[in-house]
């Protein structure tokens, strides 16, 4: 029996359980449309931008820890999702993007809309660098084995997105249903790697006998629900812990073994502890830049610690610190090897209560220096304030999306996450309007959780049309509006770099600041909203939002108190020595206070 091909790619959907398709229409998807109007299972969420919609899924997928499925038409409704979709692949998210495309009758002619400067037919080019896979269907009844191979790729080894380019008179072709006969037997899941138990073993003994070992994990700990494990590990070496911005919630920030975050953003203690270790695990982790303060030697890690690696993508072992040990191994069954291997060679555990004490008198220092300015009642709030008040409000095991700027550097050094899957960053690609939008597919995946974003009024003026979705949809989100006039993180660089805020800071051409009223526009879309206007009226403001369920904005004018950097960043040394970039933060200062005079 034939059926129509998009009404096939439906069922195969609705068989792996997918409960959402994100995206936006165009002319090449109505076929898609039609059959998804007509599924009792599968919600189709309708954005008004692409980036919008592949940022959307990503949030999605990263609670639900599936594939989320993105639709997108062709030319600029596959460009828009660009950057939604490489920010997801730099994440490691897994994400199924289904393509309309020109008639494949139609290849090279310049119908609508067509991409072919350099070869005809060829639109799934433009995302090969990023995704894991891009497939261009050539004949309908090759879709069930490529739909098949999608999933897999995307949810194994390293997850991340694929590309289904598929051109639209494909879609309404009839298949018959045979051809998607493998589909029923092929199984969903994929096995992950493990530890064999003689090099469980070995990197047992390392930690054992290492002077000062040390665990350094990143993002994959969190996505591969690994948490437990570590935990467990931790306290029987009472091995201390570095993580990743990424790696936040693998671990509980309160923790007596947790050190803290390292890299650019790390304090000299935390820094210091990964610099002096002579043994380090690297779990779940690239020791990408930002987190390695630029790779340079005896800053964040040192050349005369032996490393030991373990990621789930054998492509990241070694990349940047050669290895004693490099495995490749899904981080919670490899945790769990080394523990059992542990409790073999040293049933006792080992005991430093020195080691407790040392870590604990940091953090209680580390808390009394940003006291004061975490109760200052000043208005424009700190942003230091924010996050307290937000603290204290917020359930534990809320969800919380960040954005790029403060509300991301400051949280990841500052706001304790106790639960794990519960603080969300981009971190690889840091693309403003990801927490924004995020939330979204986060809310649609655990709608028994209170869900926010911590967001800069850079980030969330991107893409303001996110609360479109929201009502349309009625997804009861929180957006927390970190306002201070500017892209705050590049006009410090700049103050530092060049005397001057030029491009950086919003402010009219006679001088004053400016910034659209976020509570304005967001009654405009329908959606509840309040501007914040001292610090003692955030607070509660902020439990009526959570509390509210229903789509809320909050304004919230903010003092650009830099987020303290002792580690190096390469960035700052092209522009300027290090000593420049205390400079650049009281240009930055003076810059927001003078905005009666053009900033240039």
């Amino acid at each position: 029996m034939k059926k129509l091909l998009s009404y096939q790619i439906v069922d195969y959907l609705e068989r792996r359980k997918v409960k959402y398709v994100f995206g936006l229409c165009g002319h090449t998807v109505i076929a898609m449309l039609d059959a998804l109007s007509k599924s009792k299972i599968i919600k189709y969420i309708s954005f008004r931008h692409e980036q919008i919609a592949a940022t959307a899924a990503d949030g999605y997928a990263r609670v639900s820890k599936k594939a989320a499925v993105v639709m997108t038409h062709l030319g600029p409704g596959l460009t828009n999702a660009v950057t939604g979709v490489a920010n997801a692949a730099l994440d490691s998210i897994p994400l199924v993007v289904i393509a309309g495309d020109v008639p494949s009758y139609y290849y090279g002619k310049h119908p609508h809309q067509e991409i072919n400067m350099h070869c005809d037919g060829s639109q799934y080019d433009i995302y090969k660098p990023f995704v894991k896979r891009a497939w261009r269907l050539d004949t309908p009844e090759l879709m069930p084995e490529i739909l098949d191979k999608a999933f897999r790729l995307a949810e194994s080894g390293r997850p991340g997105p694929v590309l289904i380019s598929v051109p639209m008179d494909m879609f309404s072709k009839e298949v018959d249903e045979s051809c998607f006969e493998r589909t029923y037997k092929d199984s969903h899941i994929t096995v992950k790697p493990a530890l064999s138990r003689e090099i469980a073993k070995e990197i047992a003994r390392m930690l054992i006998e290492a002077k000062n070992p040390l665990i350094h994990i990143g993002g994959q700990i969190v996505y591969h629900d690994a948490s437990e494990e570590l935990t467990e590990l931790v306290d029987f070496l009472d091995v201390p812990v570095t993580r990743t911005l990424m790696g936040q919630g693998g671990i509980s920030d309160t923790h007596p073994l947790l050190v803290g975050m390292t890299g650019f953003w790390g304090t000299k203690f935390v820094n210091g502890k990964s610099t002096g270790a002579d043994c380090i695990l690297a779990i779940g982790t690239r020791m990408t830049e930002a987190d390695s303060s630029s790779w340079y030697d005896g800053v964040t890690f040192s050349s005369k610690t032996k490393f030991i690696q373990i990621d789930m993508d054998a492509s990241e072992i070694g990349r940047n610190y050669p290895v004693e040990i490099g495995a490749v191994a899904d981080p919670k069954q490899a945790l769990k090897e080394i523990l059992e291997a542990s409790k073999e060679l040293m049933p006792e555990g080992i005991d430093r209560p020195e080691l407790r004490a040392e870590i604990l008198k940091y953090k209680l220092e580390f808390k009394e220096s940003n006291r004061d300015i975490s109760i200052d009642g000043r208005f424009p709030m700190t942003p230091q304030r924010i996050l307290k008040d937000v603290r204290e409000v917020f359930p534990d095991d809320g969800l919380i999306f960040t954005d790029v700027g403060w509300n991301k550097n400051g949280v990841g050094q500052q706001f304790e996450i106790t639960k794990p899957d519960t603080i969300f960053h981009p971190g690889g690609l840091a693309t403003m309007g990801f927490g924004s939008a995020a939330i979204l597919g986060a809310k649609l995946a655990a709608l028994d959780k209170k869900v926010i974003t911590l967001i800069g009024d850079g980030g969330f003026g991107t893409n303001p049309s996110v609360l479109a979705a929201a009502v349309e949809q009625n997804i009861p989100v929180v957006w927390v509006v970190m306002n201070n006039y500017a892209f705050g993180t590049i006009a410090g660089l700049e103050g530092g770099a060049y005397n001057h805020c030029f491009g950086t800071v919003f402010y009219t051409p006679d001088g004053n600041k400016y910034n659209p009223e976020w509570s304005e526009v967001a009654k405009a879309y329908g959606v509840k909203s309040k501007k914040i206007t001292s610090a003692d009226e955030f607070k509660e403001a902020f439990r009526e939002a959570v509390e509210s369920d229903e789509p809320y904005l909050l304004d919230v004018p903010m003092e650009n108190i830099p987020v303290p950097t002792d580690g190096l960043w390469n960035i700052n040394d092209i522009y300027n020595p290090k000593e420049n970039v205390i400079k650049g933060r009281l240009i930055f200062g003076e810059a927001l206070k003078s905005y009666h005079k053009p900033l240039i």
